[in-house]
């Protein structure tokens, strides 16, 4: 298992309303970080969009509080650094690395479902960073919105039995390296890695926007983390939409 990383905090509770709603009020109260939110029970966890979900009993719900340098687009490029952190934490633990890919902008996949989810969150000079993982259960039916990716659990299809304190470590252990190989490199490295596991990369996707629904095959992700979609009319770049595959459609 791994080592917890230098200089990094440690928070556990029993019971939170949002790990992400508990960073930010640590913010408020002069947290620098980073630092990391474990609840063990949430009451009111949340997806994209303010969607509620259904976090399950021994599943991972984590939220990692920071204050990096640079602007917003800086800040979210941590998406991807959390989403390679995530993946090779869950290799760590079950020692399968042919499982796990990557769906843009920020899910963790399993078998080609979707296993895990990083919800971002800013404000004056924070970021904060939540990860929920289905360690051990699926959440119920009625969380999962129309045409969403079927989700799935890791004790499902692996067997292993690791509770979320135990996991911790390893996500927090690969967050702080790849975060040191942000810091060194720049996005470069990170964007190639995470292209290396990208699911359904070079195939045809819909990019739903809220005017709009854009059609055309995953290309790549630009400098900026921004999706491209190869389309009749040229390559289009988007910062921010909800992918889906055909066979979601």
């Amino acid at each position: 298992m791994s080592i917890w990383p230098e200089g990094v905090g440690c928070k556990i509770f029993d019971t939170l309303d949002s790990t992400n709603a508990e960073a930010v009020r640590g913010a408020a109260h002069g947290e620098v970080g980073p630092i990391w939110y474990l609840a063990l029970e949430q009451t009111q966890s949340r997806a994209r969009r303010g969607r509620p979900w259904d976090r399950g009993a021994g599943n991972f719900s984590a939220s990692l509080l920071m204050r990096p340098d640079g602007g917003l687009e800086q800040a979210a490029l941590r998406s991807f650094i959390a989403a390679l952190a995530l993946r090779e934490a869950l290799i760590e633990v079950c020692g399968r690395d042919d499982l796990f890919t990557l769906k843009w902008p920020n899910d963790v996949l399993l078998n080609g479902r979707k296993l895990a989810g990083i919800l971002l969150e800013s404000g004056q000079g924070y970021l904060c960073i939540g990860i929920g993982v289905n360690l051990s259960s699926e959440p119920h039916p009625d969380f999962i919105e129309s045409g969403a990716m079927t989700p799935i659990s890791l004790r499902s299809v692996t067997g292993l039995n690791i509770s979320p304190e135990d996991f911790l470590p390893s996500i927090a252990a690969a967050f702080a390296r790849w975060e040191g190989q942000f810091q060194q490199y720049g996005f470069a490295p990170i964007r190639r890695e995470w292209l290396n596991h990208a699911t359904r990369l070079g195939t045809k996707v819909s990019a739903k926007l809220m005017e709009r629904t854009v059609v055309g095959t995953f290309e790549t992700i630009d400098e900026t983390g921004a999706i491209v979609l190869n389309t009749p009319k040229g390559p289009v770049h988007l910062p921010a939409a909800e992918i889906y595959f055909e066979m979601e459609t």
